[in-house]
């Protein structure tokens, strides 16, 4: 690459934007990673699995708290209410790791021979 002091000034800017935009480049490519979609899949579940978790406890806590303000039960209902909220998300996120491991096996699992069926040979 010539040096800056060598160019012309005219042509200065347009040498100095092309470095640019090959370190540029370069740069970019280096930064890419390549990502399969299993991995945004995996991803999405993951999210969606604490949001189901984090929403059950809290959704729980609220609606104990409800309780208490409306029916002066003070601290029965959000105690009563995050209990509830926890076995809810607890048993939501079981059935969602069922899930996820019966979709991860069947993924997994080889496709079965067809077997033809028996024909009468006469």
């Amino acid at each position: 690459m010539p040096h800056p002091s060598d160019l012309p000034a005219k042509d200065l800017p347009d040498e100095a934007l092309k470095s640019l935009d090959q370190r540029l480049g370069a740069a970019e490519a280096a930064q890419t990673r390549k990502v399969s979609p299993d991995t945004h899949a995996a991803m999405a579940q993951g999210y969606r699995f604490v949001g189901e978790v984090v929403g059950g406890v809290l959704g729980g806590v609220g609606l104990g708290w409800l309780l208490d303000h409306f029916a002066h039960t003070q601290p029965w209902g959000v105690v009563g209410g995050l209990l509830i909220g926890t076995g809810f998300s607890i048993f939501t996120a079981v059935n969602a790791a069922a899930r996820a491991n019966k979709i991860a096996l069947d993924r997994q699992a080889p496709a079965a021979p067809s077997v033809p069926d028996d024909e009468d040979e006469d």
